[in-house]
């Protein structure tokens, strides 16, 4: 993205599509494809793809709002299909579209500038709003599991998807203040966290880890993650790109992993002996030894490309179409 470009969008206060420019480059764009948006948002990764080249771009994303500024999309441009549901199951959506293979996918993890502006979404502690955190706007919200779920179990969430140090003291201070008053806002929340957690010397938010924690179980982003890696390995076309953005090491390890195995051929139990039977062999080859990062010029306008890693990866020529079948 030029300089011209950010300054723009820093003026008028939009959405940024992070890492933009290493997000077009890496998906090796080219005419008559077919690449899926796989967290749409709104729009920004395929407007700017369907702009480079003359190609199909399929818009994938849960939010209901997300899909209407999709359906814009749809009007303003014929090869663009905006489709509800979930990326995770990105094959049996475009496969209902009666498509099998595509050239290239995108992912851009995590919540959305949007959602986090929009104060009734109650993914923010930046607002006074509902402490809800749905992404899709269905089933529990941030404030049923505040309200009802054991100190035990909010102190696991906390851990395990905020990586916060502080979960088991925070836990408490919730269970200790519930006893009050439900807590159904985001301040609430966001102020018995900063109540019980020092603040650090890098200016973050005390109550970060614990809002990043709850919207990651309540979302299951996690799990979302490791099922759209395979769905996307599933989908890709010999020599098509898988571009994944990551904003946390929780993550960034998933897309590593995954990665690094589907890369690997695999190894003899030892070299005097004859090679078993396999269940899978390599099928992706990885393009990014170490994750890309975001350029100063961005980082200095978009604080949140600050964090912000990519990994792509792609479709071997001899993979296998049909993996985990033992050869006969």
């Amino acid at each position: 993205m030029s300089s011209m470009t950010l300054s723009s969008q820093a003026s008028q206060n939009l959405h940024f599509s992070v890492m933009l420019n290493e997000v077009l480059s890496s998906l090796h764009l080219h005419k008559d494809g077919i690449y899926v948006d796989g967290t749409f948002g709104v729009g920004g990764y395929s407007r700017a793809i369907l702009q480079q080249a003359s190609c199909t771009v399929l818009g994938i994303d849960r939010d209901p709002q997300a899909v209407k500024l999709g359906h814009v999309l749809e009007q303003e441009n014929s090869h663009f299909k905006m489709i509800y549901g979930r990326f995770s199951q990105m094959k049996e959506l475009l496969e209902s579209q009666g498509i099998k293979v595509v050239d290239g996918i995108a992912l851009d993890l995590g919540v959305s500038s949007p959602q986090l502006d929009q104060k009734e979404r109650g993914f923010s502690f930046r607002f006074e709003g509902p402490l809800d955190m749905r992404m899709g706007q269905e089933g529990m919200t941030a404030a049923e599991v505040v309200n009802y779920y054991s100190e035990v179990q909010l102190s696991d969430i906390i851990f395990n998807y905020g990586e916060e140090r502080y979960a088991r003291r925070i836990a408490r201070a919730i269970i200790k203040a519930r006893a009050e008053e439900v807590i159904n806002t985001t301040l609430q929340l966001a102020n018995i966290v900063r109540s019980v957690v020092p603040k650090s010397r890098d200016g973050i938010d005390p109550a970060t880890r614990t809002f990043q924690g709850l919207r990651i179980y309540i979302n299951r982003e996690l799990e979302e993650l490791s099922e759209g890696l395979k769905a996307a390995e599933a989908l890709l076309a010999p020599g098509g790109r898988l571009v994944v953005v990551c904003f946390h090491s929780l993550e960034d390890r998933i897309v590593k992993d995954f990665f690094r195995k589907k890369s690997q051929a695999p190894k003899h139990a030892s070299r005097h002996l004859p090679m078993l039977p396999t269940l899978s062999n390599p099928t992706l080859k990885i393009l990014t030894a170490k994750p890309l990062q975001a350029t100063p010029e961005e980082i200095s306008v978009n604080p949140r490309s600050r964090s912000a890693k990519l990994r792509v990866a792609e479709k071997l020529e001899n993979a296998s179409q049909e993996q985990g079948k033992l050869p006969i």
